[in-house]
């Protein structure tokens, strides 16, 4: 008996939940009438309890989507900033060359004597050794480059071209231990041979200097112009070298030299000039 009720209780149930899916079917899209209130008044517990029931799920739904478009922006915003900051290392980059290229244009208009015709090229190699006695340049013979020719930054001399290829040349660098350059000082125009100091590359010296005269530290050392032997430099004259560092009394007098600091930072060299033609016997 008891389970003829049951069976009769869901069998009304069943005939109500089916009959009120019809009812909503037939009344969906029209106006709201009494009919589609009472059958919401029914159902709306039923629905407060499934929306709490789904709840969870959907909130996982929801988490899920906005982590993955959190990830797209992401992406996109690194992708954007990667960009951005191309583009600030480029305009570094130009405006870095571009001060090269004017102190370069500079040093060629008020320095360089006519006659010869600088070739604008960038290091390609260094020097394997902490000493810095050489660079690798993109211009050779097929640029008009000789072996001898001065070399130069926008700061000053930094050498002379030791060996050529059609499309490279070695330059042998002022710190190099065979380097040697005819010198004088600024503006008395006592003079000397600017030489590399062994044991220290970023030091420079003014050699046999004329133990009578007085040269200063902070004074500018500049080509002299001049060779021994009758034969004239592979230097133009007033090439700017290098700036006195130290000078005491004591070694003017006892070994004739002074130390000084090259104007070009031979340990970073990028854009150089090779001076090509010019004379020189």
């Amino acid at each position: 008996m008891y389970r003829k009720q049951v069976r009769r209780r869901r069998a009304v149930l069943a005939l109500l939940v089916i009959g009120s899916f019809v009812l909503l079917t037939l009344t969906y899209g029209q106006k709201s009438n009494g009919l589609q209130r009472g059958v919401s008044t029914i159902f709306s517990p039923l629905q407060s309890v499934s929306d709490r029931a789904l709840k969870p799920a959907r909130d996982l739904v929801n988490w899920f989507d906005k982590t993955f478009d959190a990830r797209g922006e992401n992406g996109k915003l690194k992708t954007e900033l990667a960009k951005v900051r191309k583009e600030a290392v480029d305009s570094d980059v130009a405006i870095q060359e571009n001060d090269q290229l004017r102190k370069l244009l500079s040093l060629d208009r008020n320095v360089v004597p006519s006659g010869y015709d600088p070739v604008t090229t960038r290091v390609t190699a260094r020097s394997p050794t902490v000493w810095q006695s050489s660079v690798t340049v993109g211009a050779g013979s097929g640029d008009g480059v000789s072996v001898d020719d001065p070399v130069i930054s926008g700061y000053g001399l930094v050498g002379q071209v030791s060996a050529v290829t059609p499309d490279s040349a070695q330059v042998t660098l002022l710190t190099d231990h065979e380097s040697a350059v005819a010198a004088k000082v600024v503006p008395d125009g006592t003079q000397g041979v600017v030489k590399p100091e062994i044991g220290n590359p970023e030091q420079l010296i003014l050699d046999f200097i004329d133990s009578s005269k007085r040269v200063h530290r902070g004074e500018p050392v500049v080509t002299s112009g001049w060779r021994s032997e009758g034969r004239s430099s592979l230097y133009p004259p007033n090439l700017p070298v290098g700036e006195i560092t130290r000078a005491s009394i004591l070694d003017q007098e006892a070994i004739q030299q002074v130390e000084l600091r090259p104007f070009a930072d031979l340990a970073n060299l990028d854009l150089l000039q090779v001076l090509t033609g010019g004379s020189r016997g």
